[in-house]
């Protein structure tokens, strides 16, 4: 096909826009978790909660975090209001809305026990939400983002912003410890247990209680083909979802060796911070390898199919996928993994990339039901 541009008119709606909401959200996950026992602040006055302490104590790993944490955010809202306003007022706004949105967490922090408030994180918030949108500026000032927009349009279909930014939020997703290789979308299990506790005592509820209950119990384990499947699914469904962005040709088999790529750099650094740098390649399987053989072979024989089809094809394997990993056993190694995520210092991750790996393939097939439910011709 052609590399034909939408026309002059068209506009290709921006990527930073569907991104930003999504790091806002994380951000909100990672500053309020664990959203539980919630109390009033002891000894503290209704006219000094929208006071914050400047804390005695030093903690660079801290300052470091907050100070890095809210760059992207800096420089996504820059990039979604550029189109739209003046360089100094998307600036502006690129500052102080994610300062904003940083008060507001630390003020909610008082209500959470465990949890410091501090003077010190909102500025160290402020200085990296502006430090992201000066970078972002400068890039537009040196003429980046046209380039990158040009590439886009010749790269992607029109109005495949959401595509790009599920494409963006994978590898982060990948981070998460994950029961099966590329196996996103483990969430099932825990909403199927905390919804068969809420019920528990539930006269009205005893039936679908019983069937939650039922379903909680260990089934066989995956055996090895499942695995391979499972890791399979999980290569191949991103590359469907660039497919159903992307214009036929050429471009989409460098999709798929990319999506190789960072499947193998985010796998690597994931058990890189599991289990240590000496066993980053420990996720490298015997049922592993195979599965991103099979997956990077089905990408290549899919690459030629029409968008709409892909869209359809890319359904049923996520939805493959999610029951592969719902059906993966529990391991003790995975069950140690997510301790030490929850207890130690990757609890500052922990929401970022538990929320990424449980929801990616879910808003992956609201992207593909959307994509299928356009009427507009395909470029």
């Amino acid at each position: 096909m052609p590399d034909a541009l939408p026309a002059a008119g068209q506009r290709q709606r921006s990527s930073a826009t569907p991104l930003a909401w999504a790091y806002v959200a994380l951000v909100l996950y990672a500053s309020l978790y664990p959203f539980s026992d919630w109390r009033w602040p002891p000894g503290l006055a209704l006219a000094d909660l929208a006071l914050l302490p400047w804390p005695p104590w030093i903690d660079h790993y801290d300052m470091v975090f907050n100070l890095l944490g809210y760059a992207p955010l800096g420089a996504l809202v820059f990039l979604a209001l550029r189109r739209a306003a003046p360089m100094a007022l998307a600036l502006a706004a690129a500052v102080l809305l994610p300062a904003g949105l940083s008060y507001a967490s630390e003020l909610a922090q008082q209500f959470l026990p465990g949890r410091h408030p501090s003077l010190k994180d909102l500025a160290l918030n402020a200085g990296g939400a502006a430090t992201g949108a000066l970078l972002a500026g400068a890039a537009m000032a040196l003429g980046l983002l046209r380039r990158w927009q040009r590439m886009q349009r010749r790269w992607f279909l029109p109005h495949s912003a959401g595509a790009l930014a599920l494409l963006a939020l994978w590898p982060a997703a990948l981070l998460f410890p994950a029961p099966v290789p590329l196996g996103l979308g483990q969430g099932l299990p825990l909403l199927r247990d905390s919804l068969a506790q809420l019920l528990d005592g539930v006269a009205w509820a005893e039936p679908a209680h019983a069937l939650l209950a039922a379903s909680s119990s260990a089934g066989p384990p995956l055996r090895p083909l499942g695995e391979t499947l499972v890791t399979a699914l999980g290569l191949l469904a991103p590359c469907l979802v660039a497919y159903s962005a992307a214009r036929p040709g050429w471009r989409r088999l460098l999709l798929a060796g990319g999506a190789l790529g960072l499947a193998l750099a985010g796998m690597t650094l994931s058990t890189a911070l599991n289990y240590g740098p000496a066993h980053a390649l420990a996720w490298l399987t015997p049922h592993a390898v195979p599965g991103l053989a099979c997956g990077l072979l089905a990408a290549t024989l899919l690459a030629p199919l029409p968008p709409r089809l892909v869209a359809g094809v890319g359904l049923m394997a996520l939805t493959g996928l999610v029951a592969g990993v719902t059906q993966a056993p529990d391991d003790p190694y995975f069950a140690q993994s997510l301790q030490a995520w929850e207890q130690g210092r990757f609890v500052r991750f922990h929401g970022l990339a538990q929320w990424l790996g449980w929801l990616w393939p879910f808003a992956a097939m609201g992207w593909l039901l959307a994509r299928l439910a356009q009427r507009r011709p395909e470029a």
